[in-house]
């Protein structure tokens, strides 16, 4: 439907005329007359209630705006599936360890997400995710420094290294493609020598970070009441935004959802959220690491969707000629965004280390590097730029993690593993691509 269709005379104008588009029009058969307001269908969906909804759902799907569906109904499909093959696959123990494992990957997932919206790549996370876990073993090990000090360093080690990643990318010109493999060589490098001959550092248990992201340290140290907070507080914080928003919205007189709609949506979310956290209560708990991978998700979507600085990184991966026009410093964009990858890939591999308590050759190796792409892709961010989401971290990792823990759980071949992995990964990129030439023929690219 036209956006610019269903002019209404000043006269019929409906009670709701608050949700009329601000832009105005003359009538085409008398160009002196007083303009009259052109109403935009997609800011009446509200007005319409359910109906409305049904409405907008269809558009959506027909213009090829298909969002996170695709990856909700994969998972419903591969939970079904290895359910039916193995019935402890949805069970509270088995979820719990999908939970806990796929918070490392995921990290490196979230900066990478970053990079793909300007429609680049970073083939160097997993090797720095490497050496971040060596320098926090060499710091800590080695040299006796305060393990949190240690992190600290280790995580502005990673940002460093994504920021000189960065530069040689927006300054010197060199594809991030180049710069970033001969990083992932590089890098791996570095670690290789850091670990000496042994090939292995162990760090002590009791080193606080470790500790922290290691797979028997829980949230309010294993206690129920734990994984309820977070739930409850989720909520409260969905419940606040949410209206919060729509204050302003209304204050500014613009489009903004109805109470009924909000309270529905946080209904929702309470009942997911109450649902996991009494499934994981069956287990041990809500682990510390799934807790921080979380709260890194609720934070970097705050800065994609509510700060200019994420307006800026989509302007730059929607048309780079075009965000230069508007003011934006494209470079620095730039540099910044392979900054937070290799921050994250730091994180990611402080991750690793607490999973296994030590800094091995096999840190962010093998096929890790693949994964948090797939992840992110999986879970709808695009490889072309300009669209996608922090969340999709968390979604692709879901999916990857299932088919991983379901096909170990029926004593699969690693080969079977990485056929159907990439077998996903093609689908959701065959899925991107024809959703983005659905949308051009909307006209909504």
């Amino acid at each position: 439907m036209s956006d610019t269709s269903n002019v209404v005379k000043g006269e019929d104008t409906p009670k709701s005329e608050k949700t009329v588009a601000q832009a105005t029009v003359a009538p085409a058969d008398d160009p002196t007359a007083a303009p009259v307001p052109v109403v935009d269908p997609r800011l009446l969906v509200r007005e319409e209630g359910l109906k409305g909804y049904v409405t907008e759902f269809k558009r959506k799907i027909k213009g090829g705006e298909l969002g996170s569906l695709p990856v909700f109904i994969g998972l419903i499909v591969i939970w079904s599936i290895f359910q039916s093959q193995n019935s402890r696959f949805l069970s509270a123990d088995n979820l719990s360890n999908i939970s806990y494992f796929l918070s490392a990957t995921g990290m490196l997932a979230i900066g990478l997400v970053f990079v793909l919206l300007l429609g680049e790549i970073d083939l160097s996370v997993g090797s720095v995710s490497g050496l971040a876990s060596t320098v926090f073993a060499v710091f800590v090990v080695n040299h006796g420094m305060n393990g949190w000090l240690a992190l600290v360093l280790t995580i502005v080690t990673g940002v460093g290294i994504g920021a000189l990643h960065g530069w040689f990318f927006a300054k010197i010109g060199v594809p991030a493609f180049v710069v970033t493999l001969a990083g992932f060589l590089g890098w791996n490098g570095l670690m290789l020598w850091l670990l000496g001959s042994s090939g292995t550092i162990n760090i002590p248990d009791d080193s606080g970070p470790v500790h922290l992201f290691g797979q028997n340290s829980f949230f309010m140290d294993q206690a129920i009441v734990g994984a309820y907070l977070l739930a409850g507080l989720a909520v409260v914080l969905s419940l606040v935004g949410n209206l919060g928003e729509q204050r302003r919205r209304k204050a500014a007189g613009v489009p903004h959802r109805a109470t009924s709609e909000i309270l529905l949506r946080v209904g929702a979310l309470a009942v997911a959220s109450f649902v996991a956290a009494a499934v994981l209560n069956n287990s041990a708990g809500v682990s510390n690491a799934l807790v921080i991978f979380l709260a890194a998700l609720v934070i970097v979507d705050f800065v994609l969707r509510r700060t200019t600085y994420g307006r800026k990184v989509f302007a730059v991966g929607g048309g780079i000629e075009a965000a230069r026009r508007a003011g934006i410093s494209v470079p620095m964009v730039r540099i910044t965004v392979f900054a937070i990858s290799g921050g994250f890939a730091a994180l990611g591999g402080m991750f690793f280390a607490g999973q296994t308590a030590s800094a091995t050759l096999n840190a962010g190796g093998g096929n890790t590097l693949m994964l948090a792409i797939a992840a992110a892709v999986i879970g709808g961010t695009s490889l072309f730029g300009g669209r996608g989401s922090v969340w999709s971290a968390l979604l692709g990792m879901l999916v990857i993690q299932s088919i991983q823990t379901g096909l170990d759980l029926l004593n699969m071949n690693t080969s079977i593993q990485y056929m159907i992995t990439g077998a996903v990964l093609l689908g959701a990129v065959v899925i991107d691509s024809v959703s983005r030439r659905s949308q051009k023929a909307a006209g909504r690219a």
